[in-house]
């Protein structure tokens, strides 16, 4: 069966990053499969492209997916783009198909799930108040207030130095301005946005922080977005006590909320053994591929 595949005009574009489209059609015009091609335009990621392609099952093995690819590599290429990275769920047809287009392997991510139903309230609560000298934690919705700001925004360094194994992926720049935008974007699409934050007594500044992003019914799971504390003020157990507080604010306050997931590279030993600590449980592994431009 021929396919054609069509630009299409995406409007998801951002302060950080644009998006192509295309779509893999039949003659009849029934769509067989889609591609999306992200280009970032940070000063430390302009090297960048990120991939995500979609094929119908049943038009697997017909070529689309390779079509589809083609066009997405052709625009990076036009772009001036150094690689191109994509995701695939270990075993799935994309983490079979990725290789055989030259993609290489760089990271290994484990996906892991915390069941509101089971978490031990009493053990959760002595996590949360047991004291750490030097360091008390705050809390907010959405944007962070001004009085946090700045520090907060450069308390987003500390995700600087986190495994990403071989990934090409550059440093993410934040400033007041990117940590506001991102919070707008979690309100307009209709969820809620919750950081709890470790701030330094010396001089009341943000030495780590962790984000949740529940759904905006409260039903379902949420996403923890991040968690990082500053290289000085490691070794102090913040991350497990930050990420305590985050799961006694969504056990309490959603009470429809089924579970909580996060996301962890495989290589992060540290911040895999301090989520198998608080309870979360794996749930699958995808794979990150990247392909050399």
């Amino acid at each position: 069966m021929s396919s054609r595949i069509t630009p299409l005009t995406d409007p998801a574009h951002g302060p950080n990053s644009r998006r192509l489209a295309w779509l893999a059609s039949d003659a009849d015009s029934v769509p067989l499969g889609t591609a999306f091609l992200r280009l970032f335009n940070s000063p430390a990621q302009e090297h960048l492209a990120e991939l995500t392609l979609q094929v119908h099952p049943a038009e697997r093995r017909r070529h689309v997916g390779s079509r589809l690819l083609d066009a997405a590599v052709a625009a990076a290429r036009a772009d001036a783009r150094r690689c191109v990275i994509a995701q695939a769920e270990a075993g799935s047809p994309g983490d079979r198909f990725l290789p055989t287009r030259g993609f290489r392997k760089v990271l290994t991510m484990r996906f892991t799930r915390l069941a509101l139903a089971d978490v031990d309230t009493t053990a959760l609560a002595r996590i949360v108040e047991h004291p750490h000298a030097g360091y008390r934690l705050m809390s907010w919705e959405g944007t962070v207030p001004d009085g946090l700001a700045e520090t907060f925004a450069d308390s987003r360094r500390a995700m600087d130095d986190m495994p990403m194994d071989d990934t090409d992926y550059g440093t993410v720049t934040w400033d007041v301005d990117r940590v506001r935008a991102a919070a707008k974007a979690v309100e307009q699409r209709g969820d809620h946005l919750h950081t709890v934050v470790a701030v330094a007594t010396c001089d009341d500044s943000v030495a780590g922080f962790t984000e949740l992003v529940v759904p905006g019914d409260g039903t379902g799971d949420g996403q923890h977005y991040g968690t990082g504390v500053l290289p000085e003020h490691r070794g102090h157990g913040l991350a497990r006590w930050m990420k305590a507080e985050s799961i006694r604010h969504a056990h309490g306050r959603h009470p429809g909320l089924g579970g909580l997931v996060t996301d962890t590279a495989d290589s992060n030993t540290h911040m895999r053994q301090v989520n198998d600590s608080l309870g979360y449980t794996p749930t699958h592994t995808t794979h990150q591929y990247q392909l050399d431009l």
